[in-house]
């Protein structure tokens, strides 16, 4: 919501600076987001307020004029232009009468001004200079308000009121000061200037001057002679009221209307339309203008006198084009505005392009009604519709101000249109607004607050606020018989009962009225306290624990933790190759009804989805990438058929050279990175998280589609965790990477977690020297390292410390189908040195081991 202070100032005293008002708002819950200063860059001795004395034709150009301005200096200015509206005055002058009073924004040369032709946005500015334009000399200019910044509006030159003074700096006349808020939904009354008004007002004991509620109708006909209304849906559409304007003469609006229109964000268009939104921001009820020969017209094509407004359900499959020419399919949950012969309107969201105020528009039937949120908000979300009506009938607009706005509107209209205003008003209010009575106590109040507040201090605090207030001594027959009263009925507590003013649909509920205390009071008013309760009882939490130690290990390990979106498309799981499901169909989706974005409408079940799409964004500004991500993958078919699975993972990835860009070696030093330092990874994690090495297995898993040769299953205790490896050439294309090895891994997380996270004792070390020797194992080729690495730990015992691969080798000597594997194994005692006859005995022990366990023969 956009307020400009200018606006403001004539329905409300401002006691404060602006800097202090808006920390008051802010502080009180309306939260100002910023202060735009509205032509405070303008120079005020260069860009002044002048009158156009004379208009006449440029001897050389039929698109220019010449103009004569009277800006306060000694001699007029003559300036060239080509704005368009300047063209009807060609040949007036103020001399003979000819030409009326025209102020203009004058830029002396100079003056700092929007480059109105710049391809650049947002625009730069440029300094006026003298010029020479078909040959006559123009030192300033008349300006239009996109050179001053003030809108995109470049077709003609801004015209500014009669009576603005002549000479008058601009920034004086023309600047002023615009809050950006930013409301929360509960906020909802303050999405007017009126609204905002009220709460300085309260918060800052400024004087409230409301905007006069009267009317001049005049005529003997009423408003029931023109139009009916029929409401056949009363639960999404409370009250409609329909008022007559005859007689109206559409044109521009008045200047200073539709400068407070531009300052709060919206393009001025006609009078007639430029008043309902006006009033809109006034007082925050949305109103539309309907062209009334129109409907009068559609209603005697069907054989119908006059027009009916009916308030209905749009039929399954109907299409309406609205007023931005867009045709668009409905469905039964969205309201209309119909008459007899067709919709007319989606309601609180869009017009219709046939019912439409037009140039021709001479009479007008207004809308003011009050839709129901939910449904109103749904409708513009499913229909992608958004407009400033439907945001305020989304957050609530009560039935009251119907009445109020459309007066307003229609008092408007009558000065401002020319029109006359039909005496009566055709009102349909089948849902009468409610005006409810909320209790409260001293003890509510300290219990909610945590501090003091005497019941004449609540009382004063929402008195301030326009609400009603009364004591109650005892039970009160008319108060509702809820648990919260029936407390205070028992122990005879006095309290307060509260009624809300008719535009405070927000207040329901005892803590409502605490709310509204504490922000009359001052949020930092507000002590810190203790709890006046044992705390409860600390419960460890293992699933958090594990996710915690698990994001330390891999950033210890060198890697970036990321956070990417949940959501992703069916299409890039696709690109994954990932095996059907068990029924050989393709796997299901959690889907969204209402995506934010094309690429955001499925919920991802591999977490790989996501981090190859931030790899493919991050590898255009780096060429090393090593991430990890903690999250979560939904799978509809593996949960209670009414929610998806949540399963917690973590993914890792690692793209681009093993050592980062340096000084200390060449590009050619710089190898890829590949699946054993993936493995690493994983191995540092599982043994850093407690699981020892025999607990823990990589299988082979060649080709899955989604990695290649390169590819192994992880096991901890027998029990899956998922796949790493490196990527299929195949999957690297589909996702746009560029031709480099891309390792990744997959890993469940539920496996991981243990009942509880406790401190492990650090091994001590040995003071005594170890013994390192080296083994070479001569195999056949299916015989894996880890066989040979569990058969020398299984026939070593405690003096076994370390046993590490060191070579593999293949060739002659060996025969064909064989290698050799070459193992530095490490032998030490922590209480005495080893001898040799000791070594040699462990040594012998070990060598038979392994050739029993997997066919091994020592080479020599």
């Amino acid at each position: 919501m956009r307020v400009p202070l200018s606006w403001l100032r004539e329905y409300v005293e401002i006691r404060l600076p602006t800097p202090a008002l808006a920390e008051r708002l802010t502080l009180a819950g309306l939260e100002v987001a910023s202060v735009e200063q509205i032509g405070d860059w303008w120079d005020p001795e260069t860009i002044v307020v002048g009158e156009v004395l004379a208009v006449l034709p440029h001897p050389n150009a039929d698109r220019l004029v010449l103009v004569d301005v009277d800006y306060g200096g000694q001699e007029p200015e003559r300036v060239v232009t080509g704005a368009p509206n300047l063209f009807a005055y060609r040949g007036a002058s103020k001399a003979d009468g000819t030409l009326p009073v025209l102020k203009v924004a004058f830029a002396r040369a100079g003056a700092v001004l929007v480059d109105a032709y710049s391809e650049e946005r947002p625009r730069p500015r440029k300094k006026l200079k003298p010029t020479k334009i078909r040959g006559i000399p123009s030192a300033g200019m008349v300006c239009s308000e996109r050179e001053l910044g003030l809108s995109e509006e470049h077709e003609g030159i801004l015209i500014l009121p009669p009576d603005a003074p002549v000479g008058q700096p601009l920034r004086d006349y023309l600047g002023d000061e615009v809050l950006e808020l930013e409301l929360t939904p509960d906020m909802a009354r303050c999405l007017s200037i009126v609204g905002v008004a009220r709460e300085v007002a309260a918060l800052t004991g400024g004087e409230l001057r409301l905007p006069p509620d009267e009317l001049a109708a005049t005529g003997s006909d009423q408003a029931q002679d023109y139009v009916d209304v029929r409401i056949d849906e009363p639960a999404l559409c409370n009250r409609y009221i329909g008022t007559m304007i005859v007689d109206v003469q559409v044109g521009e609006s008045p200047r200073w209307m539709q400068e407070r229109l531009i300052k709060a964000g919206m393009r001025p268009i006609n009078n007639v339309v430029d008043i309902t939104n006006y009033v809109m921001l006034e007082w925050g009820q949305p109103l539309h203008a309907f062209d009334y020969d129109v409907l009068k017209a559609r209603a005697a094509r069907v054989g119908d006198s006059r027009p009916t407004i009916i308030v209905r359900r749009a039929a399954p499959g109907e299409k309406f084009t609205t007023l931005d020419g867009v045709e668009r399919e409905l469905d039964d949950s969205m309201l209309m505005i119909a008459d007899t012969a067709g919709s007319i309107a989606i309601a609180g969201v869009m017009g219709g392009l046939e019912s439409e105020v037009s140039d021709q528009t001479r009479n007008v039937l207004l809308e003011a009604a009050t839709f129901e949120g939910i449904n109103n908000r749904r409708t513009a979300q499913q229909l992608r519709l958004p407009s400033e009506a439907s945001y305020r009938f989304a957050r609530g607009v009560p039935a009251t101000l119907n009445a109020i706005a459309a007066r307003r509107a229609a008092e408007l209209m009558r000065r401002y249109a020319g029109g006359r205003v039909v005496p009566g008003m055709v009102d349909a209010y089948p849902v009468p607004q409610e005006h409810p009575v909320v209790y409260t106590t001293q003890s509510d109040m300290r219990r909610l607050l945590g501090m003091e507040v005497t019941l004449e201090e609540v009382a004063a605090a929402l008195r301030r606020l326009d609400f009603q207030v009364e004591s109650v001594a005892g039970p009160d027959p008319q108060a509702p018989e809820d648990a919260t009263f029936a407390l205070h009925r028992e122990d005879g507590e006095p309290m307060l009962a509260c009624r809300p003013p008719w535009y405070r649909l927000d207040i329901r509920i005892p803590a409502d009225l605490t709310e509204e205390v504490a922000r009359i009071i001052g949020y930092e008013q507000v002590g810190a306290t203790l709890m006046d309760e044992a705390l409860p009882v600390q419960r460890r939490n293992p699933v958090l624990e594990t996710e915690e130690k698990v994001r330390d290990l891999l950033v210890q390990c060198g890697l970036q933790e990321i956070i990417n979106h949940p959501l992703t498309t069916p299409e890039n799981h696709e690109k994954l190759r990932l095996a059907p499901a068990g029924n050989g169909q393709q796997p299901a989706y959690v889907t969204l009804a209402n995506p934010i974005a094309a690429e955001r409408r499925a919920m991802r079940r591999s977490m790989l989805v996501s981090a190859l799409e931030n790899l493919a964004r991050n590898l255009r500004y780096t060429d090393r990438l090593t991430t990890f991500e903690i999250g979560r993958v939904y799978l509809p078919e593996a949960g209670d058929g009414i929610l998806p699975l949540e399963d917690r993972r973590v993914s890792i990835l690692l793209a681009g050279p093993r050592k980062p860009r340096s000084f200390h070696h060449g590009v050619e030093e710089r190898e890829p990175l590949d699946f054993f330092d993936l493995k690493g990874v994983v191995e540092v994690l599982l043994e850093r998280l407690g699981f020892q090495r025999a607990q823990v297995t990589f299988t082979a898993r060649p080709d899955t589609g989604t990695f290649g040769p390169r590819c192994a299953e992880v096991f901890v205790d027998g029990e899956s965790l998922g796949l790493m490896g490196e990527l299929h050439p195949r999957v690297r294309s589909d996702f746009g990477l560029p031709p480099i090895r891309v390792c990744a891994a997959e890993l469940r997380l539920a496996p991981l977690v243990k009942p509880h996270w406790s401190l492990e004792p650090m091994a001590p070390i040995s003071n005594y020297p170890p013994v390192v020797e080296d083994l070479a194992f001569e195999v056949p080729e299916a015989v894996t390292v880890r066989q040979v690495e569990d058969a020398i730990w299984a026939a070593g015992d405690e003096r076994l410390v370390a046993v590490e691969l060191f070579d593999i080798y293949r060739g002659a000597p060996l025969p064909p189908g064989h290698k050799s594997l070459a193992f530095r194994l490490t032998y030490q005692h922590p209480a005495r040195t080893l001898g040799e006859k000791e070594v040699a005995q462990l040594r012998q022990r070990i060598i038979r081991g392994v050739e029993q366990a997997v066919g091994a023969r020592l080479r020599r």
